[in-house]
């Protein structure tokens, strides 16, 4: 048992109400991959809940609040409690667009994607330009961002490894879906011009396929490494066709940007679609859910319910 005594330094404590289980936690919790990065930890990568101690000028008693990142669950005591003590400079308000369940549905996974979108669209992506790949389409990232870029009128393709979600996502707005099998072949130089823009949650060889396929001028906002680090590719699409390789970062991406982030996410992410992708569990479940999420057994998003 942990004492609100132990819990790290920090100028808030606030009432966790939910957290997520993502790719990252379910490395952390199986032990796959060396996540965390001291020890006791614990896990969560994210949370939703209510200051209720605040030594912050920016937060005060009562104020609901997201944190996204900012080594939490990694070096930093996670979402899997019922309080958490942090810096207020990590903090952002929750929109009141969004009830706390559905703010960690969103979680480190929706924001994400988010930054995925707004990349793209800052490197001039818009729905004329092309079809828009994004990878690791069932997952929560992909999830996310396909039923954001279809919202905002943008042609998806959702690449995938289980052809059986197929309808979950269609429904959520791709026109067309692609086997993974496809892009794990070794890379040419360069393919067939198809993609405008890519949110890829992948990497190693399927990242390297997608970029040899881009159209001239084309973005391409990576994000994940569930297929692996390493990356085998040329300077061909590079020089030869002006693709621009972005890399998105949402541990510590800046204040200013994490708050754009969500104002986006209010505006341009469908309630329902959100609500279609989500699975509520409780703290009891989220050993299983790790394992589930590290094996590629898991649909869109898992909230945790913390307080209850």
């Amino acid at each position: 048992m942990v004492s609100e005594a132990d819990l790290p330094d920090g100028d808030v404590t606030v009432a966790v109400s939910h957290s997520t289980v993502n790719y990252k936690d379910g490395l952390a919790i199986t032990g796959k991959a060396p996540v965390v990065r001291s020890y006791p930890m614990i896990p969560g990568i994210d949370l939703v809940g209510t200051v209720i101690d605040s030594g912050h000028s920016g937060f005060s008693p009562g104020d609901q609040v997201i944190l996204n990142g900012w080594g939490l669950g990694e070096t930093r005591w996670g979402g899997y409690a019922q309080k958490a003590r942090v810096k207020g400079e990590w903090l952002v308000r929750l929109p009141a667009a969004f009830s706390p369940e559905q703010a960690m549905a969103i979680g480190t996974a929706g924001y994400t994607a988010m930054l995925c979108v707004l990349r793209l669209e800052d490197s001039g992506v818009t729905p004329g330009s092309g079809p828009v790949l994004v990878t690791g389409a069932s997952g929560g990232v992909g999830g996310v961002a396909v039923a954001i870029l279809a919202r905002l009128g943008h042609e998806i393709i959702a690449l995938t490894g289980r052809p059986d979600e197929s309808n979950y996502l269609k429904g959520l707005g791709a026109s067309e879906i692609m086997s993974r099998a496809e892009y794990l072949g070794a890379p040419k130089p360069l393919a067939r011009e198809r993609w405008a823009g890519v949110v890829d949650t992948v990497g190693a060889t399927v990242l390297a396929n997608a970029l040899a396929a881009c159209r001239y001028g084309a973005t391409v906002a990576a994000c994940g490494l569930a297929g692996g680090m390493a990356l085998s590719t040329s300077v061909a699409p590079f020089i030869l066709r002006n693709v621009t390789l972005a890399g998105v970062d949402s541990v510590y991406a800046p204040q200013a940007l994490r708050r754009r982030a969500w104002d986006r996410l209010a505006q341009d992410l469908d309630p329902a679609a959100l609500q279609s992708m989500t699975e509520v569990i409780g703290l009891g479940d989220v050993v299983a859910a790790a394992g589930r999420i590290v094996e590629g057994k898991v649909r869109g998003r898992l909230v945790v319910r913390v307080d209850g």
